[in-house]
Order: structure tokens, then sequence, then C-alpha cells
């Protein structure tokens, strides 16, 4: 076979460092946004944070006003027609060659008022185990029943509920401790009556069994929500109301007092102690109207204000290629890559909620039934950009609006076509069934169905099982589990 030559031409994208790094900034979230800035500014001496900048002041240009909607949203081109040069003239002073430039929501003229405030303050609580340990070690205990006491609390999960079996422990326990089902079985009973009462029960009927004691001596009732827990707790999770009351033998107005005294029994108990913490969403955006307009403007806690460092820049010449030389030059083309990147980041993000919002006018307005559908291509179309650049702008990034914070994906919702020939967004939808689930009589909870005729009569055309699955998002029961007596 002779060997011969083919000559082929084709296409390869290759992404530059620059382009890289602008697109991870831009799908940062706000907490990983900061932690990036600050690892920038310890690797790097050509970049420094400018102090003593107040952001409750408005610029010029945002006092005079351009007539625009959103009047704080950025000029796209501003870093463009003052760009940093490539190369300086030859020991040239960094003043002659370009004027400085300072990157941040403060020098875009996004203004933010002092009276949105953030307590970002979080408090440390104890652990469930931690509180069932306090007290253990004031409880007078053996050495063995404090090895078993101490294996139990290690296995309660953080509801309070204990899902290993006395079995289980007894093999955890190993040869160490010789000890018998009986005694493992007597300190969990111990236990089980420990703060908060009902920890270390085995499932929902053995917990409230254990909080009914407490009430013994306070209830002439006592005997009918023992039986009612211990041998009817299934029917009456079912609702099946009718036959709950033929087996006890009571009428609708004793069973209302049974239920309502269950409904004081805490079915988690280890939720009665602390353990999460808090964890607070910071706004990437804020959006207030002003004026009947809408505005925009960055969070300027998320971005500081970011410029060259001057006294390390006028130290670059041109003609020098000693190492010191060379290696603020290199730092200097990185920064340069960084400042570019973070504004585009700013841009980007200004220029896709302002687009979001004026799309979503509406639901600013009047609330949730008033949101529009939308999709990524809507917007994408719009701003002129690829959806998947839509998707990761709008990923982990919250807006600030008068109704509460929202996460920008909030606001994209798929859409139900109208008698009218209109369209309504599923977020409309489900609130809409909210709204009607609240106000429906409890001995009779609106169905699927129904509630699908309802949204009929409104001219929104829904199917049953889409009722149902926009339902289970809300975390609404189905009617017959929310049927009640009151």
């Amino acid at each position: 076979m002779k060997p011969s030559l083919q000559l082929r031409v084709g296409q390869s994208l290759s992404m530059t460092p620059q382009l890289q790094q602008a697109i991870r900034l831009l799908q940062l979230s706000s907490i990983e946004l900061q932690t990036e800035i600050q690892e920038v500014l310890e690797t790097n001496p050509l970049l420094e944070v400018e102090e003593n900048v107040d952001f409750n002041t408005p610029d010029k240009d945002q006092e005079e006003g351009d007539g625009s909607q959103y009047a704080t949203v950025a000029d796209s081109t501003q870093l463009e027609h003052n760009d940093i040069p490539e190369e300086l003239p030859t020991d040239s002073e960094w003043e002659d060659t370009f004027d400085l430039q300072h990157v941040g929501p403060a020098a875009q003229g996004q203004a933010i008022s002092s009276d949105i405030q953030r307590d970002n303050e979080d408090e440390s609580s104890q652990s469930l185990q931690e509180h069932l340990l306090w007290q253990m070690r004031l409880t007078p205990f053996t050495e063995l029943e404090q090895a078993i006491a101490t294996l139990i609390i290690d296995a309660i999960e953080e509801d309070g509920y204990l899902k290993s079996s006395v079995e289980e422990l007894q093999q955890s326990l190993g040869q160490e401790y010789d000890a018998d089902l009986d005694e493992i079985e007597v300190v969990l009973h111990r236990l089980q009556h420990f703060d908060p009462v009902g920890v270390g029960a085995r499932d929902l009927r053995e917990c409230l069994l254990i909080q009914l004691k407490q009430f013994e001596n306070s209830t002439d009732q006592i005997d009918l929500l023992t039986t009612l827990i211990d041998k009817h707790l299934d029917t009456l999770a079912k609702r099946d109301y009718q036959q709950v009351k033929r087996a006890l033998k009571i009428d609708d107005e004793q069973l209302t007092d049974l239920v309502k005294l269950i409904q004081l029994l805490n079915p988690r108990p280890g939720s009665q102690v602390q353990v999460d913490k808090t964890e607070y969403i910071v706004p990437d955006v804020y959006v207030r109207k002003v004026n009947n307009r809408w505005q925009l403007s960055l969070n300027p806690d998320n971005s500081p204000n970011i410029q060259v460092a001057d006294h390390y820049a006028q130290l670059i010449k041109r003609a020098d290629n000693s190492a010191d030389n060379v290696y603020l030059k290199n730092n200097l083309q990185e920064a340069r890559w960084f400042l570019k990147s973070l504004q585009s980041r700013n841009d980007t993000l200004l220029k896709v909620t302002d687009a979001i919002v004026n799309r979503q006018k509406d639901f600013l307005e009047h609330g949730d039934e008033a949101m529009r559908p939308l999709v990524l291509h809507n917007i994408a179309e719009e701003v002129e950009m690829h959806e998947s650049t839509i998707s990761r702008v709008t990923t982990r990034k919250y807006l600030h609006t008068p109704r509460g914070i929202y996460e920008l994906k909030y606001f994209f919702s798929s859409h139900v076509s109208t008698d009218l020939g209109g369209e309504c967004s599923a977020t409309a939808i489900r609130a809409i069934i909210k709204k009607l689930v609240a106000v429906e009589n409890p001995r009779k909870p609106l169905s699927d169905s129904k509630i699908a005729d309802i949204l009929g009569e409104q001219g929104v055309n829904v199917a049953r099982r889409t009722i149902a699955k926009y339902r289970e998002t809300l975390a609404i029961s189905p009617s017959n589990e929310r049927k009640r007596l009151v």
C-alpha cells in the first residue's frame, strides 16, 4: 500500500486564560467571589483595595439621571475606553499612560442606601448528643450503665429517634461490657425520659406514648388517648375518623378533643434542640422602586473597590528585563485580566438582571400570581448571549426585592396556555393552588380534579396530574390527608 498525503481542514475552539477566568468568575456565588478576590489580593501585589469609600453617596451621573428606566445599570463599554495598554513606554510614569480606574459597584455609580442592613450573626448551639450526655453525667449510672447510655446517645438520630435495635446495641458493646438485653432496655427507658421527653423512641407510637405519661394526672381522657395512640394511630393518620369513632365509641366532639391533645405532643423531639446553624443568603443585586422606576444596584459588600497599586506600577520599566521587573510585569498582566473579568461579571450580572426585572415587573408589583412565563432563551435573545451564559449568571445569584430575596432562577418558569390565547406561568398556577388550599373547607378539602376545574373556569386549562405535580412541589398533602375535624 502506497503512502499518501491528505490535507484536512478543520476548526477548533481554544479558550484563552483570560476567557477561562471570566467564565469562572461569572459562575461563582457571592461567597465564592469574595474568597476569590481575597486570594487574588494576597497573591498579586499589583492589586489593592481602595479604602474609605462611601457607598451611600451617589455619583454625579446618578444624581442628574439619564432618562433611562434603569438609571443604575453600568455602561458595559466603560472599561473598553479606559483599557490598560499592553506595554508601557520606556521609563514612563504610570499616570502618564492612563487614568486610574477602579472596578467595583461604587465606581459604577451604583449606590445603595444605608437602611438595608443584614444581621449575619450566627450563634453556636448545643447538639442533641451533647445535651443528652450532659444529662447523663448528672444521672447516677454505674460504669456499665454509663457505657450503654453513651452508646445509645451516639446512635440517636437528629430527629430524636433510635433506629438501632437492642440486639445491634448489644453487639456494638462487644466483649468489654457484658450486658444483656434487659439491662440495655432499662437504660434506654431512663434515657427516653431525658429532656426532650420521647428522645430515643423507636417509632412514632412509642414516642407519643412516652410523652403522654406526662399528662397522666392532668386529664381524665388519658385512657382514651392511650388506646387511640397505641391501637388506632395508623387509622387516625389515614383520616378514617368513622372507624376511629366506632372503635372507641365516641362522637365527633370527643374525637376532636382527643386530636387536639395529640397535637400538643411533639412527633420529632430532637427538633427541640437546635443543631443546624442558620445560613444567611447574601443578595448579589438590589432592586427598588424610585420615582415609579425600578432601579438596580450591585451589593457593594460582595465586590470591594479594587485598583492597581500605584506605588508598584511606577516601578515597571519596559527596557528592564531583571527578575523583579518581569515579576511586576507578569502580575500587571494578571491584574489587568482580573479587573476586566470582574468588570465583565458585574456588567453581565446587571444586564441579565435588568432583562429579568423588565419581564417580571408584574411580579414585583402584585406577587406570585402575576409571574409571567419566562425561559432562558427569552433572556438570552434579549441580551444577545448564549443560554449557557444566562444559566451561569442566574445560578446561585440572588435578587433582593421588596417582596423578599429570590434566586434569579426563581423568575424562570414554564407556561400553560389559556382560553384567551395567552399564557400563564407555572409559578402563578402554584400560587393559585396554594391560595385555594388555604381557604378550603377542612372537612371537605379540594381534590386535584376540583382544583383543575376551578382553574378551568378562570381560563387556565391544567390537567389533574399537573395539579398533583405542582401540589407536591408545594409540599401540600393530598385531599384525603388534608381532611380535618376542625
